[in-house]
């Protein structure tokens, strides 16, 4: 399954709570999407996360239906380790 980075962008500062992160899985999950994990940035208006989804447009589905932004969407394919290796996601 492709994985994605989704940045985004808030105009308030985002709290997270474990009710709003079971809704949002349980409607990532009915459109095939998997959110993996995500990165706060210091102020809390702007989020990086990965996700598993078999293409952009549902994860762009996903996002309308939680009421979340999803501004960039690019699709990763490795990781470049500090060695310098490439590694599969």
């Amino acid at each position: 399954m492709p994985i994605f980075m989704v940045e985004r962008n808030y105009a308030e500062e985002l709290e997270s709570t474990l009710d709003v992160a079971d809704g949002i899985n349980r409607l990532n999950a009915e459109e095939g999407v998997r959110w993996l994990y995500s990165f706060l940035s210091a102020d809390k208006r702007k989020t990086y996360c990965l996700y598993e989804a078999p293409s952009p447009q549902a994860i762009r589905t996903a996002a309308t239906r939680t009421g979340f932004p999803a501004d960039v969407i690019v699709e990763v394919t490795d990781r470049i380790m500090p060695n310098g290796a490439l590694a599969e996601i």
